[in-house]
């Protein structure tokens, strides 16, 4: 009984981690996905880091409520940033819906459960889908796993204060930005040649009625060019995956006085 429960906080400590990142990282937090099986896969999962790691009892005293909040921390921050570098593929739906004429027509993400764009949420499950199919869950997965390696579990070491840090967290946001635009710029380019050639026209021929012919001309030209650029799309999406997990490790460094 004695070895037993320095075991269990160990565990515990583990179990925070991972059951915390897998509540905001995408895919694992679906709101479709039981929260029964969220539970068990965490605890499993836990279980099997729990087993790779070489620390030393932890006594459970006020130290370990504080080290308790830290996993937790963590695990959410992680989560979060991993989320928050997919997120382009809904901004870029965004910008797209703007110049087709969709902004007004917006759909539920069954993840948050709040309105995201329709081309957004269509790039983003098929983005989804993709991150399936070339095994990307298990580098999210392994992501957590190594992140013992980085942060350890038994010891205080959370750089949110160093500038280094925030500098960091500021340019990640700003790549997403980015990569979002890079989505979005080839079927938000040819919209603006085709409001371009719309305005010609309604110079020329009064009589038109612009409004009602430039909608449907829009909506048909943008699935035209998303069919064409599909391939490029998810060039860029790999390259978002890649930058995610780059983001991930180098704030795992942060995080541990490494980076």
């Amino acid at each position: 009984m004695d070895t037993l429960i320095p075991q269990f906080s160990i565990v515990l400590l583990v179990f925070m981690r991972v059951s915390a990142f897998f509540v905001s990282v995408p895919l694992f937090s679906y709101r479709t996905i039981p929260t029964i099986f969220k539970i068990g896969f965490s605890f499993i999962l836990a279980v099997l880091v729990y087993y790779t790691l070489d620390v030393s009892p932890i006594p459970i005293d006020g130290t370990y409520l504080l080290l308790i909040l830290k996993e937790a921390v963590i695990g959410l921050l992680l989560g979060f940033i991993a989320y928050m570098m997919l997120s382009a593929i809904q901004i870029a739906g965004g910008f797209i819906d703007f110049q087709m004429g969709f902004a007004i027509a917006n759909v539920i993400d069954p993840q948050t459960g709040a309105q995201s764009p329709l081309m957004g949420q269509y790039l983003y499950t098929f983005s989804l889908l993709f991150l399936l199919a070339v095994n990307g869950h298990h580098l999210i997965i392994d992501g957590i796993f190594n992140s013992y390696h980085f942060i350890p579990i038994d010891q205080f070491v959370m750089a949110f204060g160093e500038e280094g840090f925030i500098l960091y967290v500021v340019k990640s946001f700003g790549l997403m930005f980015m990569i979002a635009f890079q989505m979005a710029i080839p079927i938000v380019a040819s919209l603006f040649l085709v409001d371009v050639a719309l305005g010609i026209v309604a110079r020329t021929v009064p009589q038109l009625n612009i409004f009602v012919v430039g909608f449907p001309i829009k909506i048909a030209v943008s699935f035209i060019v998303i069919f064409i650029v599909m391939a490029l799309l998810f060039v860029t999406v790999q390259n978002l995956f890649e930058e995610m997990l780059v983001v991930l490790r180098d704030m795992m460094s942060y995080m541990g006085g490494t980076g």
